[in-house]
Parts: structure tokens; C-alpha cells; sequence
């Protein structure tokens, strides 16, 4: 495994909001915009991910020499959701991306895990756990990773996920860590930080300062993570940003 770059799909929302591109222009935008040799897609904006139109994506894909290595999956349910059948449902609902992942030659999904219902910690542990299990036995008879992106909730406190993945204990479970800006409730580097050992990806954004966006590379390198670094900075112009900074600190030519 080697260091390189992706676009991240959500990086040009601005662009699929406005009907300018869709799902299938990715490849050939990655590769003759950005000369990037990935793209992580969003499911929510597949138009319509039949077999036939998953074969369309694959051909642009092979065209472009661009690889998939993630899908990213929205609204279909929440990791850390109260009730049974909702649990039962977050993983029946992700199974149809896993399949779609493996068709398209992805390492990974990624997921939503925020448990705002949870009076607690331990609470939200235990239906965590009670929900990525079946999804963990269905993916890796595929071989398809699972991923937790910190959104909100639960999944933006490190030590909490920490937890779920030594609990769970799965070499297929992990962790896609959001560069989001740093607030005062949030210390992205230190999230980082504590989800380097579970990570399986990256979703890069350009830090405030340049100094800061190298201190959280040279983290990624000291910890020996190698691998994706999906660029999500909204806007062409911070994606060519993000590009020259990565690889700067990447040493990548």
C-alpha cells in the first residue's frame, strides 16, 4: 500500500446541486481536471445504481485509470440507533452498498454512527455493537471494509470510538477520520491522533493554516498509515489546494 490522492464526490456538491455533473462525469473530471488517480463516491448521489448503470461507471472508470476505493453511505440509518429493529434495519440497509462496493472494486464503506438518542456512553456501546456486527459478517464475506466517519454525535468523541472498535474487534472495522476544522468543542488533531491505529482512509480537508494541515500529515506518516487521502474541500479551488499541499508533505511527485 502506498500513499495517493482521491476526489472525494462531496468536494463538488456545489456542482451536482446545479446539475452541472453527475455521478459518471467523476473519472473523467478526476483524472483530466485534478490528474488524480481516485474517486470516493456518495450514494446518495447515484442516479440509478443498476447493474447496467454500475457497468457504465466502471467503464468510465477503467477509461480514466482511476480506482474506487469507498463509497460513502447516507440516509440509510444511523450506526448507534435505540430501538432492535432499527439496528436490525441499519445493517439489512447497508447491504446492498457492500454488494455494489465489491462490484466496483472498493476496499470500503463508510458509515454514520452519532447515537444522539443514547443517554449514555455505554448505552451507545452496546447498540453499536449490536448493529455493525451482522453488517461486519455480511462485508467481509466480500471483503469490504466497514468505516465510521466522525459526523456528529457519538462518533466525534475519539475515546468513545476507541472503544467500540477494541470491543468489537474486527480487522475489517475502522475508522475514516473528517479533517473537520477545529472548534472549541472539537480538537481534530487529537482525533486523529487517537484514530490512526483503526484508520482505513482519509477524508482530507484543508486545515486554517497551512502549518496545521502538515502537522496533521506528518502525524499520518509517523503513525505508518499509508493509503487514500480523499480530498472533501468544497470547490475546485481548494481541491487544487488540497492537491499541492498533499503533495508537498506527502513528497508525492
Amino acid at each position: 500500500m502506498k500513499d495517493d490522492i482521491s476526489l472525494a464526490q462531496w468536494a463538488l456538491i456545489e456542482e451536482h446541486r446545479a446539475n452541472k455533473i453527475t455521478t459518471l462525469d467523476l473519472p473523467k473530471i478526476a483524472r483530466k481536471d485534478f490528474n488524480l488517480n481516485g474517486i470516493e463516491l456518495v450514494n446518495t448521489l447515484f442516479e440509478l445504481p443498476t447493474v447496467n448503470y454500475l457497468d457504465r461507471l466502471l467503464h468510465e472508470a477503467h477509461q480514466y485509470n482511476i480506482q474506487i476505493p469507498l463509497i460513502m453511505i447516507d440516509d440509510e440509518g444511523d450506526g448507534c440507533s435505540a430501538s432492535a429493529a432499527d439496528q436490525k434495519q441499519f445493517a439489512i440497509n447497508h447491504f446492498k452498498w457492500v454488494d455494489i462496493a465489491a462490484y466496483l472494486g472498493c476496499a470500503a464503506i463508510r458509515t454514520n454512527c452519532r447515537g444522539f438518542d443514547a443517554p449514555d456512553h455505554k448505552s451507545a456501546l452496546d447498540w453499536a455493537i449490536t448493529s455493525y456486527f451482522p453488517l461486519l459478517e455480511y462485508a467481509t464475506k466480500r471483503n469490504i471494509k466497514i468505516l465510521i466517519e466522525n459526523h456528529g454525535g457519538i462518533s466525534n468523541d475519539p475515546d468513545w470510538m476507541v472503544q467500540l472498535f477494541q470491543k468489537v474487534n474486527h480487522p475489517m472495522f475502522g475508522s475514516y477520520p473528517d479533517w473537520r476544522e477545529p472548534t472549541n468543542e472539537f480538537d481534530n488533531k487529537l482525533y486523529l491522533q487517537k484514530m490512526l491505529p483503526y484508520s482505513s482512509g482519509m477524508s482530507y480537508r484543508n486545515q486554517p493554516t497551512e502549518s496545521l494541515t502538515e502537522e496533521m500529515i506528518h502525524l499520518c506518516k509517523e503513525s505508518g498509515y499509508k493509503g487514500w487521502y480523499g480530498i472533501e474541500s468544497n470547490g475546485r479551488d481548494a481541491v487544487y489546494e488540497g492537491i499541492k499541499l498533499l503533495k508537498k508533505y506527502l513528497h508525492l511527485p
